[in-house]
């Protein structure tokens, strides 16, 4: 039997925080946005300023190439969990277990140095409405990540996408990275890894529950 598919829009209304930095949505007002031929010549000076000539051969082209890879690099301004997570599947025959997706590789971007923040993220929910496909828990990981982050911001973040979109029983997300400023930079450890975690509902209130969700991570 196929599955019952209801927009999230149509059961609930999600108020867009625009106004704050950071938030999800990213129309609110602020500072002009400057045309790319200016973020071009951004990273011109950039070049000339760590002693590089921008007129040689291998640079030429390196400001449009950098501004390009931004478009990319940091999409997820653009993007939105709620409509990622606009559309719930109620019909699952009554499955109402954990959901784990573990092992999300993703990649960010530090706030601090704009230095690569490479790891993977573990999500596991229990369903009370319905449940998601499976891709879209790994598409909200890249929306917050594809922007300037903190580990710390991010695994909040992604948290509460989740609930407001699926108010699961319970919620559950583990996030290792390394962080390059601290790799390739400042102390230089490489290797080092950080890990957040933030749980909700019966993982919040359940030790054992928690318990259950690091062993199946690390399984």
């Amino acid at each position: 039997m196929d599955a019952v598919v209801k927009p999230l829009s149509a059961r609930k209304a999600v108020v867009a925080d625009a106004g704050k930095p950071g938030s999800d949505s990213v129309g609110g007002k602020g500072p002009r946005r400057p045309t790319r031929a200016e973020a071009e010549a951004a990273v011109e000076t950039l070049l000339r300023w760590i002693g590089e000539n921008p007129a040689r051969e291998g640079l030429v082209d390196t400001p449009r190439r950098v501004v390009k890879a931004y478009e990319e690099l940091f999409a997820g301004y653009g993007e939105n969990s709620a409509e990622v997570l606009d559309r719930v599947f109620e019909e699952v025959e009554g499955y109402s277990d954990i959901v784990l997706v573990r092992d999300i590789s993703f990649f960010s971007h530090c706030e601090h140095h704009m230095v690569p923040i490479i790891g993977k993220a573990h999500i596991a929910y229990y369903p009370a409405r319905g449940v998601v496909g499976l891709s879209k828990l790994a598409r909200v990981v890249d929306v917050f990540a594809r922007r300037l982050q903190t580990q710390e911001a991010l695994t909040a973040q992604i948290s509460d996408a989740i609930n407001d979109a699926l108010q699961p029983r319970g919620l559950a997300i583990m996030i290792e990275a390394e962080h390059m400023c601290m790799a390739m930079r400042g102390i230089q450890k490489q290797g080092a890894s950080t890990i957040t975690t933030r749980f909700s509902g019966v993982f919040a209130d359940d030790p054992a529950e928690q318990a259950r969700f690091m062993m199946l991570v690390r399984e």
